[in-house]
């Protein structure tokens, strides 16, 4: 037995409490994904099938590290069993060193005949009811691959273990590539897979409570914990505050974000008497955004003595860890906002993929602590590494509509109708451009590599941050609906840019989730100028339309009144990891030929409701 180390606890109790730096933002293991090879362990059958074995789990592994990433660009850890698994043993010694790697998925791979339970110890052995699990069989017709992925998924079934099935449509090669088909499944579940061990063990912050009875802002706590594996903390706002009164906060920094902000983008503060100067408006705004983003992942200066002491606060090391908070929602409205300057400048350029600091992965943060509309960007921004834009469903416009107001025929542009997506002021500055246009032969990526490329070009960095900046105005708040004041971002998001919308819903102690693809219209100027001036013009404005519905039946079917919107056709790897999560989804318009569940559902019919609730949520 290898001996482990003891701790010293007359040392570990003299040790004086610090701010320890993690390797990430966050505090957590990376989401690691295993790859177990398995195959037939006859003398002969299992050497004839050790190379051509091994060859299979190489495309696979060089196939997810090199395109499975989070939003900061750390690629998911992938690990290999030690060995092929052929029976009980050797699928224990995989389950040791898995455990040891901190293992949260896993892709099963043969190409040929295996045995597929209980030699295996495939559902005792390796993993457990929260793993992921997938499995891939070549399909050829001298190595059964696929006859033992059948005979596999059906035990897994039997014992109600979820599992993902690939199966090539086709017959395979082995002396090429994976094939598209397999290669975008198998992708797809690592995706998935990662994005749902990044969000277990981290929490939803709530600065605040319910925002002017908004019921997506009671944060359920019990639904966070349930389907997605995450805590909640909560802070009341008056927490903000107290660290503006009491200066708890970097100065340098907060000089530094005033210079950039002051500097580089445009504002238009209003005319007439207004509660603060101009620049004590914009300061106060960049203190809530620095506080907010304290509270969400701590900042090690906070717990720095001589920091305080140059500074003139005072240090404390508790305050300064923040509460490792994946996802924020700031309620805002109105125990704050009839006061103090709205949170939109905050979640503008937290939501976006850069700040005073230079360009960086977006801290997520909901309007109106809408944590059922957060929950959905956080999924959206793991699947997709984009920055999110959380938005009203403000208007339903038809082509009659916009005829009868303004006099323009916009059937061509827009025959179904579009909706006027729009919030105060608080989405995210990446949505003032089109993000794909910065790409080369964007229209062979996926989304997920379009953000890859971004995040690795500084050129394509900069010429982000440069053209978000140029086309954004920060416009105070209208007094009206925001005594306190605030500063909004306001510009119009391009046309042409595919776009998924989507929402989590709460019914009972149920979630359901609504996904729909679509994309950004490009209205008449004096078109999209009028329908600014009759509803906010210190807002963004962002225009889209559904994929094969009408604007009225995306409007009348999806539940609350808020949506969150990604860059990107992300619909497929939404139904993917809800079917992990076991949230059904309540409406699509996801091509049947692209919906990717696990073999069980087909034991329900198909039928997404029936599945999820004879499983329940995983984490329950």
């Amino acid at each position: 037995m290898k001996n482990f180390p003891r701790p010293v606890f007359s040392a570990l109790a003299r040790a004086k409490r610090q701010f320890v730096p993690s390797e990430r933002r966050m505090a957590g293991h990376v989401p690691t994904l295993a790859i177990t090879p398995v195959a037939d362990g006859r003398t002969g059958a299992y050497e004839g099938n050790v190379a051509g074995t091994w060859r299979l789990v190489e495309k696979i592994y060089r196939s997810i590290v090199r395109n499975v990433r989070l939003p900061d660009g750390t690629p998911v850890r992938v690990v290999v069993a030690p060995e092929i698994v052929y029976g009980a043993r050797t699928g224990a010694l995989a389950q040791e060193y898995y455990t040891r790697e901190g293992v949260s998925a896993n892709i099963w791979v043969s190409r040929s005949w295996a045995y597929s339970d209980e030699l295996m110890s495939a559902c005792m052995g390796i993993g457990s009811s929260e793993w992921q699990q997938a499995a891939y069989g070549l399909n050829q017709t001298d190595r059964p691959g696929a006859v033992w992925l059948k005979a596999f998924t059906a035990a897994m079934d039997e014992k109600g273990r979820p599992i993902f099935c690939v199966y090539n449509p086709d017959l395979e090669r082995e002396d090429g590539d994976l094939t598209p088909y397999v290669e975008e499944r198998l992708l797809r579940f690592a995706r998935c897979a990662a994005a749902a061990a990044e969000m277990r063990g981290k929490n939803y912050l709530s600065v605040g409570g319910v925002s002017m009875g908004i019921i997506g802002s009671d944060v359920r706590r019990n639904l966070l914990l349930q389907y997605f594996g995450m805590g909640s903390v909560s802070v009341d706002m008056v927490a903000v505050k107290g660290r503006m009164e009491r200066g708890f906060y970097d100065h340098q920094e907060l000089e530094k974000a005033f210079k950039f902000m002051r500097k580089n983008f445009r504002f238009d503060f209003g005319a007439g008497a207004r509660p603060y100067s101009n620049d004590d408006l914009l300061r106060e705004c960049i203190k809530m955004t620095m506080i907010v983003r304290d509270l969400m992942i701590g900042n090690p200066r906070l717990a720095d003595p001589a920091v305080g002491k140059a500074q003139g606060f005072r240090a404390d090391v508790e305050h300064a860890q923040g509460v490792n908070a994946i996802l924020a929602g700031t309620q805002g409205q109105r125990a704050w906002t009839d006061l103090y300057p709205n949170y939109d400048l905050t979640e503008s350029m937290l939501c976006s993929s850069f700040d005073w600091n230079g360009f960086r992965a977006p801290y997520l943060v909901a309007t109106e602590n809408d944590s059922k509309n957060g929950i959905g960007m956080l999924v959206a921004n793991l699947l997709s590494g984009m920055p999110q834009l959380f938005a009203d469903i403000r208007t339903n416009w038809t082509v009659e509509s916009v005829k009868r107001a303004t006099g323009k025929d916009i059937s061509r542009v827009a025959p179904n109708g579009f909706i006027d997506k729009r919030n105060s002021g608080a989405g995210a500055l990446d949505y003032a451009l089109d993000v794909f246009s910065l790409v080369k032969g964007v229209r062979q990526m996926r989304v997920q590599e379009v953000a890859d490329a971004i995040r690795k070009d500084r050129k394509l960095r900069q010429e982000l941050i440069d053209k978000a900046i140029r086309h954004t105005t920060y416009m105070a708040a209208v007094l009206e609906y925001f005594p306190g004041d605030g500063l909004s971002s306001h510009y119009r998001t391009p046309g042409g840019i595919p776009m998924t919308a989507y929402r989590y819903n709460a019914v009972g102690e149920m979630l359901t989730c609504s996904v729909v693809e679509g994309e950004t219209i490009d209205l008449p100027k004096d078109v999209a100028d009028h329908i600014s001036q009759v509803t906010d013009r210190t807002w963004p404005e962002s225009y889209w339309a559904p994929r094969d519905m009408s604007s009225f039946d995306y409007m009348s079917r999806i539940g609350p009144n808020h949506d969150a919107n990604s860059f990107g056709h992300i619909g497929a790897d939404m139904i993917t990891l809800n079917a992990m999560l076991r949230i059904p989804v309540d409406m699509h318009n996801v091509p049947k030929d692209q919906i990717f569940r696990p073999t069980l559902w087909d034991r329900f019919g198909g039928d997404d409701f029936r599945a999820c609730e004879k499983l329940g949520p995983v984490y329950r």
